[in-house]
């Protein structure tokens, strides 16, 4: 899921809105898609960089400006430009990796969420709301935004008769709603893993459930601060978010406060795999220990008895220096006490239930 730390590309003492792109966004291509709308018509074209100037909304509908790619900083500064954006709200889209946030800049406000897609690196989203004008900057092609991008060229709900605030809303949740599959992917593995750790506590398993709770960190890392930013802009009283819209940014507050709770259950379990993981190997070791303990108390006696046989003391001297050496039979007798005794202690762990 990309748990590579991508670090920020500005050197120390930059000044305040420099605007350069990441060493990871470098060569990648740039794609503009702009779509124009309102009640009664839709109009959806490629842009290239040079008509950015000449985009402007339609009277009484939205302009929804669509950027794939952050390799070229021209691009974000000619529509902050042409809008209006504040040099440091450009500035943090191209900053990547950036906290989720809301920044308020008068006349304008920047949303950034990071979209997490399982297996895929995160993602970062940023989003911009002016006076019937909505720009998406996005880091590379694909993302959720289809089904968005479909009710409005259908005319389906209330996409086309609503404002700039509510396609913003249809974004934030589009990008909210990509988090449950790649949670439920998550849980799935995790799952899988309890298997594991029963079955082979071995020292991969134990890389895959370290593996498996950094993911979900990255998963925490970009739902827990979409919370509060998108709290942020419930309690906040501006003319860009009408009264109407704040109902359904409240319900996408709600799918954060859902996604943050199966963040945790899945942490938490990922947590008890390690102690699971640690009582699997402490078990197994037991048991070995067992066995090499069994084993070895059944040679201390059969030791001791080839120990004395072995002295070979001179039966001529005494007839006290081991007469059995003497005897036709001594060899054999020897060899079925020992496994007497190896066949009786082994009875009577079995009966103690050691075995």
């Amino acid at each position: 899921m990309g748990n590579k730390r991508r670090k920020r590309y500005h050197p120390p003492g930059t000044p305040p809105g420099t605007l350069s792109a990441h060493a990871e966004a470098q060569g990648a291509p740039v794609r503009i898609h702009a779509i124009l709308y309102d009640a009664r018509k839709f109009e959806e074209r490629e842009v290239s960089p040079e008509a950015i100037p000449a985009l402007s909304p339609p009277e009484g509908g939205v302009l929804w400006i669509d950027v794939t790619g952050l390799s070229d900083p021209s691009v974000v500064k000619a529509i902050g430009d042409r809008f209006g954006f504040h040099p440091l709200a450009q500035e943090d889209v191209l900053n990547v990796p950036q906290r989720p946030k809301v920044e308020w800049y008068g006349d304008h406000l920047l949303v950034v969420l990071r979209e997490v897609r399982y297996p895929e690196p995160p993602e970062q989203m940023s989003f911009f709301l002016g006076d019937r004008v909505v720009v998406s900057f996005q880091e590379r092609a694909g993302d959720s935004f289809e089904p968005v991008r479909e009710r409005i060229r259908q005319g389906q709900g209330r996409m086309r008769s609503e404002g700039a605030d509510f396609l913003l809303y249809s974004l934030c949740d589009a990008v909210l709603d990509a988090f449950f599959p790649t949670l439920e992917r998550l849980g799935d593995a995790v799952e899988d893993m309890e298997e594991k750790v029963l079955v082979s506590p071995v020292p991969e398993t134990f890389l895959a459930i370290r593996a498996l709770k950094r993911e979900l960190l990255v998963v925490r890392h970009a739902v827990w601060p979409a919370r509060d930013a998108l709290n942020l802009l419930l309690i906040e009283e501006r003319a860009l978010i009408r009264p109407g819209t704040k109902v359904f940014l409240r319900d996408c507050y709600d799918h954060t406060i859902q996604l943050m709770d199966m963040v945790e259950t899945f942490r938490e379990m990922a947590s008890g795999l390690v102690d699971e993981y640690m009582s699997a190997v402490s078990n197994r070791m037991n048991e070995i220990m067992k066995v090499l303990t069994v084993i070895a108390t059944i040679f201390i006696p059969l030791t001791f008895i080839v120990g004395v046989y072995g002295m070979n003391f001179d039966t001529k001297a005494s007839p006290y220096n081991l007469p059995e050496l003497r005897w036709a039979y001594g060899y054999p007798a020897v060899l079925l006490l020992m496994a007497v005794i190896a066949g009786g202690m082994l009875l009577y762990f079995r009966r103690k239930k050691w075995l």
